[in-house]
Protein backbone atom coordinates (compact mmCIF):
# COMPACT_ATOMS: atom_id res chain seq x y z
CA UNK A 1 0.00 0.00 0.00
CA UNK A 2 1.36 3.36 -1.03
CA UNK A 3 1.55 5.91 1.74
CA UNK A 4 2.59 9.54 1.64
CA UNK A 5 3.13 11.44 4.84
CA UNK A 6 3.77 15.18 4.91
CA UNK A 7 5.44 17.01 7.74
CA UNK A 8 7.06 20.34 8.47
CA UNK A 9 4.12 22.69 8.31
CA UNK A 10 3.50 25.36 10.89
CA UNK A 11 3.26 29.05 11.60
CA UNK A 12 5.87 31.36 10.13
CA UNK A 13 6.20 35.10 9.81
CA UNK A 14 6.12 36.78 6.40
CA UNK A 15 9.54 36.58 4.82
CA UNK A 16 10.35 33.41 6.70
CA UNK A 17 11.09 29.90 5.49
CA UNK A 18 9.73 26.41 5.94
CA UNK A 19 10.78 23.05 4.62
CA UNK A 20 8.07 20.49 4.07
CA UNK A 21 8.84 16.81 3.80
CA UNK A 22 6.93 14.06 2.04
CA UNK A 23 7.88 10.56 3.08
CA UNK A 24 6.85 7.90 0.57
CA UNK A 25 6.47 4.18 1.09
CA UNK A 26 4.89 1.18 -0.55
CA UNK A 27 5.75 1.87 -4.17
CA UNK A 28 6.20 -1.29 -6.22
CA UNK A 29 7.54 0.66 -9.18
CA UNK A 30 11.10 1.91 -9.15
CA UNK A 31 10.12 5.21 -10.69
CA UNK A 32 7.42 7.51 -9.55
CA UNK A 33 6.59 11.16 -9.67
CA UNK A 34 5.84 13.21 -6.57
CA UNK A 35 4.21 16.59 -6.70
CA UNK A 36 3.32 19.28 -4.22
CA UNK A 37 -0.10 20.89 -4.28
CA UNK A 38 -1.68 23.45 -2.04
CA UNK A 39 -5.21 24.35 -1.14
CA UNK A 40 -5.64 28.00 -0.31
CA UNK A 41 -8.93 29.04 1.26
CA UNK A 42 -11.46 30.01 -1.39
CA UNK A 43 -9.36 28.80 -4.29
CA UNK A 44 -8.96 25.61 -6.24
CA UNK A 45 -6.19 23.21 -5.40
CA UNK A 46 -3.02 24.39 -7.10
CA UNK A 47 -0.03 22.40 -8.23
CA UNK A 48 3.30 23.86 -7.19
CA UNK A 49 5.88 21.54 -8.66
CA UNK A 50 6.96 17.96 -9.08
CA UNK A 51 10.00 15.75 -9.14
CA UNK A 52 10.99 12.28 -10.17
CA UNK A 53 11.79 10.17 -7.13
CA UNK A 54 15.37 9.98 -8.36
CA UNK A 55 15.63 13.75 -8.23
CA UNK A 56 16.88 13.77 -11.80
CA UNK A 57 13.98 15.89 -13.02
CA UNK A 58 12.15 18.66 -11.25
CA UNK A 59 9.65 21.27 -12.26
CA UNK A 60 8.43 24.27 -10.29
CA UNK A 61 5.60 26.48 -11.36
CA UNK A 62 6.61 29.98 -12.49
CA UNK A 63 4.42 31.61 -9.87
CA UNK A 64 6.64 30.30 -7.05
CA UNK A 65 9.91 29.78 -8.88
CA UNK A 66 12.72 31.58 -7.13
CA UNK A 67 11.04 31.17 -3.75
CA UNK A 68 10.15 27.47 -3.70
CA UNK A 69 12.47 24.57 -4.48
CA UNK A 70 11.70 20.87 -4.75
CA UNK A 71 14.32 18.22 -4.07
CA UNK A 72 14.40 14.49 -3.53
CA UNK A 73 16.44 12.14 -1.40
CA UNK A 74 15.73 8.81 -3.04
CA UNK A 75 17.64 6.83 -0.41
CA UNK A 76 15.31 8.23 2.24
CA UNK A 77 12.31 8.07 -0.09
CA UNK A 78 11.59 11.64 0.87
CA UNK A 79 10.77 14.69 -1.21
CA UNK A 80 11.19 18.18 0.13
CA UNK A 81 9.54 21.50 -0.59
CA UNK A 82 11.77 24.34 0.52
CA UNK A 83 9.77 27.54 0.80
CA UNK A 84 11.53 30.85 1.25
CA UNK A 85 10.34 34.46 1.38
CA UNK A 86 6.93 33.26 2.43
CA UNK A 87 3.93 35.53 2.00
CA UNK A 88 0.55 35.54 3.72
CA UNK A 89 -1.02 34.36 0.46
CA UNK A 90 1.05 31.17 0.73
CA UNK A 91 -1.13 30.17 3.66
CA UNK A 92 -2.96 26.93 3.05
CA UNK A 93 -2.87 23.18 3.30
CA UNK A 94 0.03 21.61 1.43
CA UNK A 95 -0.27 18.13 0.02
CA UNK A 96 2.12 15.79 -1.65
CA UNK A 97 0.79 13.45 -4.28
CA UNK A 98 2.26 10.75 -6.46
CA UNK A 99 1.79 8.39 -9.35
CA UNK A 100 3.85 5.41 -10.44
CA UNK A 101 5.63 5.74 -13.74
CA UNK A 102 7.94 8.01 -15.68
CA UNK A 103 8.31 11.64 -14.80
CA UNK A 104 6.42 14.31 -16.63
CA UNK A 105 6.12 17.97 -15.66
CA UNK A 106 2.41 17.70 -14.97
CA UNK A 107 0.43 19.25 -12.16
CA UNK A 108 -3.11 18.09 -12.77
CA UNK A 109 -4.70 16.61 -9.68
CA UNK A 110 -6.42 13.87 -11.68
CA UNK A 111 -3.05 12.50 -12.81
CA UNK A 112 -2.00 11.74 -9.25
CA UNK A 113 -3.35 8.58 -7.68
CA UNK A 114 -1.90 8.79 -4.21
CA UNK A 115 -2.25 11.65 -1.75
CA UNK A 116 -0.96 12.53 1.66
CA UNK A 117 -3.13 13.91 4.43
CA UNK A 118 -1.80 17.45 4.07
CA UNK A 119 0.06 19.79 6.36
CA UNK A 120 -1.03 23.29 7.33
CA UNK A 121 1.18 26.24 6.51
CA UNK A 122 0.25 29.58 8.00
CA UNK A 123 2.14 32.73 7.13
CA UNK A 124 1.20 35.50 9.51
CA UNK A 125 2.73 38.11 11.75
Amino acid sequence: EVQLVESGGGLVQPGGSLRLSCSASGFAASTYNIAWFRQVSGKEREGIGCTANSGEFTYVKDSVKGRFTISSDNAKKTVYLQMNSLKPEDTGIYYCAAYSGPWYPILESDDYHYWGQGTQVTVSS
